[in-house]
């Protein structure tokens, strides 16, 4: 059986083995498995449950990462992303009062925009007609949002009653504490370097959390997954397809856009899969694993997903084909047992590893070119416009409109 998975995926040519692409798996798991516990938290925002949301996150997860790894065979993990989530639950939902049924079918519609543009092979033109300095703003701006998000639940900063729009929060509050506690455990496993430093981190403050009476503690550590049923193929297409709603379906489109060609770049320079002209070969095929994995989220019930910018941890472990990839599918699998444990997880915990998050998507603002004002103040104003209004889209717009 092992000699036929290595001919099916090419481990020799690859100059890789079994041992090592299970190892680089596991890896990738590790250090993306957070989006388990926080995707749901940042859905639930939008009135979407957590544990039908879990499950929804993980079928994501499974079904793009198998497709990606038995179809591209390439070492690339697929899940919900941060940004879009955020975008859904705070901007369409919470701000543009749209219902989440709505925003769930503006999500599969773009994952068939995305499906017909990649196989029409004009969805690599669509990317590199938007300008690098944009590109990379749209990230810094969706980091700082998120930022923002984490240090307003986990009462760090708190909405502001007079004058200031925001204030510092009651640090004395034992949930703050908690959550100061749990940003700075994170960041101490990230200097560290630890595997999974993330959700390490998330599940030791959880702990401390139920050990301090912050938070009431699961019944149980292990379950039947929840039902889906709540929140699957309850798409909503005469909303999604109203005049009002097109800004909106434009925004996750080109969110989406820019984040999986960021994510497939940027992870397969870091593999050496790139050719002399710095392009990936076959990216149709991962393209197109990124498009079913969003039309299957949009189905049922979770956010535009596509490739994870972590998988890179994963090559760096030696990953290089699908089979990384099969292996990271079946961790997420098992992980659908494990409900309890993740809906017992309080803002405390998870609320500090947005921020973290959010540190590091602030990364590429270095590539924007500052003394350039015709970058810088495009890219400036979709940074602080996404930040500053609480509106992702007014951002992106913002930026596409002053760019020309």
């Amino acid at each position: 059986l092992q000699s036929r998975i290595a001919n099916y995926f090419g481990l020799e040519l690859a100059g890789t083995t079994f041992r090592r692409e299970v190892l680089a798996g596991v890896t990738t798991f590790v250090t993306m498995s957070y989006i388990i516990a926080v995707n749901p938290a940042i859905l639930k925002a939008a009135g979407i449950p957590e544990g039908p949301s879990m499950v929804a996150t993980v079928m994501t997860a499974v079904v793009g990462t198998l497709v990606m790894g038995l179809y591209a065979n390439r070492p690339f993990a697929i899940a919900p992303y941060m940004g879009e989530n955020a975008f859904v639950a705070y901007t369409v939902v919470k701000v543009l009062g749209y219902s989440w049924q709505t925003a769930m079918t503006a999500v599969f519609l773009a994952g068939v925009m995305f499906a017909l543009l990649t196989v029409a092979r004009v969805r690599q033109w669509m990317v590199a007609a938007l300008p690098p300095g944009l590109c990379y703003s749209f990230g810094v701006g969706i980091g700082l949002f998120l930022s923002f998000i984490g240090l307003n639940e986990s009462g760090i900063v708190a909405i502001g009653v007079a004058g200031a729009p925001v204030r510092l929060g009651n640090l004395a509050a034992p949930s703050v504490e908690v959550a100061v506690l749990s940003f700075v455990l994170i960041a101490i496993l990230m200097v560290r370097r630890v595997p999974g430093a993330i959700l390490l981190g998330i599940l030791i403050s959880a702990a401390i959390a139920f050990a301090a009476g912050v938070a009431k503690p699961p019944s149980s550590w292990l379950s039947m997954p929840p039902n889906p049923a709540p929140i699957m193929l309850k798409l909503d297409l005469r909303g999604a397809l109203s005049v009002g709603f097109f800004g909106v379906l434009l925004t996750i489109f080109v969110m989406a856009l820019i984040d999986t060609m960021g994510s497939l770049i940027g992870v397969s320079a870091r593999a050496g899969f790139l050719d002399a002209d710095g392009t990936l070969p076959q990216i149709e095929r991962p393209m197109l694993a990124d498009a079913i994995a969003t039309m299957f989220a949009g189905l049922v019930g979770t956010t535009t997903s596509g490739a994870y910018i972590e998988s890179a941890a994963g090559v760096h472990a030696g990953g290089r084909t699908g089979l990384t990839a099969v292996v990271v599918a079946a961790l997420f699998a098992m992980s659908l047992f494990f409900a309890p444990l993740v809906a017992a997880i309080p803002a405390a915990a998870y609320a500090p590893a947005l921020i973290v998050v959010g540190a590091m998507m602030v990364a590429p603002v270095v590539k924007i070119d500052f003394d350039d004002y015709t970058e810088l103040i495009p890219a400036f104003a979709v940074i602080a416009l996404m930040s500053f209004t609480y509106n992702i889209g007014i951002g992106i717009t913002a930026g596409l409109i002053l760019y020309p």
